[in-house]
Formats: C-alpha cells, sequence, structure tokens
C-alpha cells in the first residue's frame, strides 16, 4: 500500500486477512473450551491469541488512517519503521513455529531480545522523526496527521513485542 499511491486502493485484502485471523481468534477459544488437556496452560494459549490477534488489528488501524489521509502523506516515508514491523513479525512468526517443537529457552530468550532491540530502536527512530515534525517545516494538520501515523506503526512494533514476552514466559515456564 505504501508503495503503491493508487487512488483506488481499499482495504479489502486487510479486510479479508483480518476476517481470518478473527475466525482463527475464535476458533482458538471454542477449541480450548471444548478441549479437557491442552499442551500449553489455557490461560498462556488465550494470552498469546490475544496479543497476536491485536497485531493484524493495529495494523489494519494503521492502513485506514493511511488511506484516509493519504493527501498529506506524498512526501513522508514510512519504510524505516515498515522495515522494523517487518523484521519484528518475522521475529513473532519464527517464535511462534518454534513452539510446537519445545524450543530451547536460550533461543526464544535471544529472539526476544531481538524484538526488544527493534522497538528501542522503533523508539529512537520515533523521536528522531517527531523532531523532524516540530520543526516548524510542515502545516499543523500535516503534523497531527504524520504523528498520529507513526504512532500507530509504533503501536504494532510494540504488540509484537508483546507477542514475544509472552512466547518467552510460555517457554521459561515449560524448561
Amino acid at each position: 500500500m505504501l508503495q503503491k499511491q493508487d487512488d483506488g486502493q481499499t482495504l479489502d485484502e486487510f479486510i479479508k486477512t483480518r476476517r481470518k485471523d478473527k475466525h482463527i481468534t475464535e476458533e482458538i477459544t471454542e477449541q480450548l473450551c471444548k478441549t479437557f488437556v491442552t499442551p500449553l496452560e489455557r490461560e498462556d494459549i488465550e494470552a498469546l491469541s490475544v496479543a497476536l490477534y491485536k497485531i493484524p488489528k493495529t495494523i489494519k488501524k494503521f492502513s485506514e488512517k493511511y488511506l484516509i489521509c493519504r493527501e498529506f502523506l506524498v512526501d513522508i516515508d514510512f519504510f524505516p519503521q515498515v522495515d522494523i514491523l517487518s523484521q519484528a513479525t518475522a521475529t513473532v512468526t519464527r517464535m511462534i513455529q518454534t513452539l510446537r517443537h519445545r524450543p530451547s529457552l536460550r533461543s526464544v530468550k535471544e529472539q526476544n531480545i531481538r524484538l526488544h532491540d527493534m522497538e528501542g530502536e522503533a523508539d529512537k527512530l520515533m523521536l528522531a522523526l517527531s523532531k523532524g515534525l516540530y520543526s516548524g517545516r510542515y502545516e499543523p494538520l500535516k503534523v497531527i496527521v504524520i504523528m498520529d501515523l507513526y504512532e500507530t506503526l509504533e503501536k504494532i512494533i510494540d504488540r509484537c513485542r508483546d507477542a514475544g514476552n509472552i512466547i518467552f514466559q510460555v517457554v521459561l515456564k515449560y524448561s
């Protein structure tokens, strides 16, 4: 979406993905209610499910805001944050995939530390970008719009870190 500046862009793909995610989250809840024994504690599964659900939900919010305010964003580069976000989601995905195979505490801890490092990098980037916004070269409304989008991207990265923390706690509990 950020690469194509097409006026006909819609959120159809995001909506389909969110519906699929919502269905999976509902299925997890239903299975937890029906299943007597689970390999992980129910509360851990539920907490991870909720944490993962919040990631695409916040991405959809960013996308909605972006499409609404696109005319203010022609000269704004979101790719540094998107790059960090891409790395964070890939790390969370790897962490989730390793849960099936009883990962070592060390490997999960390393991945979780990387998530925290990425989140810290995103915070530093946010400060630098905010400084640029407050320079006075932008109109006030544009500053508000851009700042809101920067904060939303940063929140997505925070949500990845939160999911990583839950995965780490689950592995810590079973190691």
